[in-house]
């Protein structure tokens, strides 16, 4: 299982768990859409909050899984199912709250960026961002509005997107890329569950109207640009001997 989720205090724990860095894959992303389905679902549940095991949130995508479509028509439907789930997780109606106990790169940073708080723990040695354009690879409409959306401003889309380097908390912290720094692994988790209970645990639940009214615009900007997409770009991204043999390099290099 590459990940495992438990209540605690009626707020959801989703952790990822799949080797040394926490691959997303397949399996990850059914686990995500199971959680926030339910979250939407039972009222006593006030939220999520989500993190990974050990040293890192995550690597990102399953290298693996990128490495190994078996058609085009399977690179097609992996990456409409990513979508959806990246949409659904941007939307969840309740509070998420990404608690950023290790490295975050790449997807992993995409889904810090779809909750609506990030709390990173405090070590130099952390490091956060996005490396796609330096290995090949472009962003997906829901991945570029949700990092639009959570970077906030031109300035740091172009920092993070653009140049592919990676950053630690503190800089994130200084950019507003995370929001708070926590001391320790426990301290963070205290901080993630405290954070998901101030949110919605106000009279009548404003949380979740003024959360509809934050991302409306830049929900409808993601489903208008799923629409449009033209998912034979991502077929030809994952046909191309190029970016496949730099994919497996840097499998190689994590594994």
């Amino acid at each position: 299982m590459s990940y495992e989720y438990t209540v605690e205090n009626d707020i959801v724990i989703f952790k990822l768990k799949s080797g040394k860095t926490n691959p997303i894959s397949t399996e990850t992303l059914r686990g995500l859409n199971e959680v926030v389905k339910r979250v939407n679902q039972e009222e006593q549940l006030k939220g999520i909050v989500i993190t990974g095991e050990g040293r890192y949130l995550s690597s990102g995508f399953d290298l693996q899984t990128f490495t190994t479509f078996e058609s085009p028509q399977a690179i097609i439907d992996w990456f409409e199912y990513e979508e959806e789930t990246l949409y659904n997780l941007f939307t969840c109606s309740k509070p998420v709250v990404a608690a950023i106990n290790g490295h975050a790169t790449a997807a992993g940073l995409i889904v810090s960026m779809a909750c609506d708080y990030r709390i990173c723990v405090n070590h130099p040695k952390i490091k956060l961002g996005m490396t796609e354009i330096k290995i090949g690879l472009a962003l997906t409409p829901a991945e570029a509005e949700i990092m639009r959306f959570g970077l906030a401003t031109d300035v740091n889309y172009r920092d993070v997107i653009f140049k592919g380097e990676l950053f630690d908390p503190v800089w994130a912290l200084e950019r507003r890329i995370v929001d708070e720094l926590a001391d320790n692994v426990d301290d963070l988790l205290e901080k993630a569950k405290a954070k998901v209970s101030a949110l919605i645990d106000t009279p009548g639940r404003p949380f979740i109207l003024l959360k509809n009214m934050q991302k409306r615009h830049a929900a409808r900007a993601i489903r208008e640009g799923i629409e449009e997409y033209d998912f034979q770009l991502l077929v030809d991204t994952f046909t191309n001997e190029s970016v496949i043999a730099t994919l497996r390099s840097v499998l190689q290099a994590i594994s």
